[in-house]
């Protein structure tokens, strides 16, 4: 395989796991892999109405990765996540938040996700220049002690006003919240394909249950791909999710339906195949998956940026949604690295396991 120098050396010495690799449980015939056709293969057919179908495709064709069928997303809600100073302190400027926006359109993402008080003070200058992805709900870490709940911070109306062409929420699944949670996004989701906007779902689980003496199954493939199934079903066209790490979680923790043929029948160990699953749940690639980019690092986040980017395009996933590993860095730092990231995209080498 003829692949980006660039890349290879990145991979170093799993060079070759990650780029020779081929899915066996479930191979690469049974996914509607991305392609500049996306739109017409999934949703012309779908309930959809013709503006949501318009601002998928403003998304989808956007940026550098415009017409590929690929996403590459600036997200930034830390400022209420994990609180600002926190989140900003290693690059201050980002308190500004038309930097955020600068970044998104400096770096060639398809879209940039933030909160109603970033993309709304400057929907004016910017609504026409980048596509908007309003995050409509938050958990906030200024209640004592912290809770880990999501609330709406706005409507979807008022998404709609300031010209986004989609609304992002989370829903912790497995949380006490979570039924709430569910009803909530769904209605709102409902209320933003009436008005024209597409929706992506964070699909993130919590429960200190998930976390055992074991292991940590939040990221577990088999609990994160439920995740993922209820995500669509609720009809959001893109979902978001963390990379897995593992699997078994429904089994370690002992809970939900879990049978162990089909962990033999579904997936090995492999990051690839254990992202496939993920990919699997999402209507088998019909919806697609694009995976976080985690936490900022330093000096290996270029490295583990590009990594995640290769086992989510192997795996037949939609792109990356990466965050802090960029906007807690020296401005062209972060321009380079989300740069880098959409390279594996283009790269025709880099090919589905």
């Amino acid at each position: 395989m003829k692949t980006s120098k660039n890349v290879i050396e990145l991979l170093g010495e799993k060079a070759d796991f990650y780029l020779e690799h081929v899915c066996e449980k479930i191979t690469k015939d049974e996914l509607q892999t991305p392609s500049k056709a996306n739109i017409d293969k999934i949703f012309v057919q779908s309930n959809r109405n013709p503006q949501v179908l318009r601002s998928l495709s403003q998304l989808y064709n956007h940026g550098n990765l415009g017409g590929t069928g690929y996403l590459s997303i600036l997200p930034v809600d830390q400022g209420i996540e994990h609180s600002a100073a926190f989140s900003f302190y290693k690059n201050p400027d980002y308190f500004d938040p038309e930097n955020i926006i600068k970044l998104a359109i400096e770096a060639g993402c398809n879209g940039v996700a933030s909160t109603f008080g970033v993309l709304g003070l400057n929907a004016r200058k910017y609504a026409h220049k980048i596509p908007f992805i309003v995050k409509i709900n938050h958990n906030e870490l200024l209640t004592y002690p912290n809770k880990y709940d999501q609330t709406l911070f706005g409507k979807v109306k008022s998404a709609w006003n300031m010209g986004a062409v989609a609304v992002g929420a989370t829903i912790y699944f497995g949380s006490k919240e979570s039924n709430r949670q569910l009803k909530e996004i769904a209605e709102a989701f409902e209320e933003a394909h009436n008005l024209g906007m597409a929706t992506i779902l964070w699909c993130y689980t919590r429960n200190e249950a998930f976390k055992t003496g074991k292991e940590d199954y939040h990221v577990s493939a088999d609990v994160t791909g439920q995740a993922n199934h209820i995500g669509v079903t609720i009809q959001a066209d893109i979902i978001k999710q963390k990379l897995p790490t593992n699997n078994f979680g429904f089994k370690e923790i002992g809970f939900g339906k879990y049978d162990d043929e089909m962990y033999k029948t579904l997936t090995t160990e492999h990051p690839i195949d254990l992202c496939r699953l993920q990919v699997a749940n999402c209507y088998m690639g019909k919806i697609g998956l694009i995976n976080s980019g985690g936490g900022s690092k330093g000096e290996s986040d270029l490295t583990e940026a590009v990594t995640t980017a290769v086992i989510n395009k192997r795996a037949g996933g939609s792109g990356l949604i990466m965050g802090r590993k960029a906007f807690q860095k020296p401005f062209i730092k972060g321009v380079e690295l989300l740069q880098s990231v959409q390279q594996v995209y283009l790269e025709d080498s880099i090919t589905i396991a």
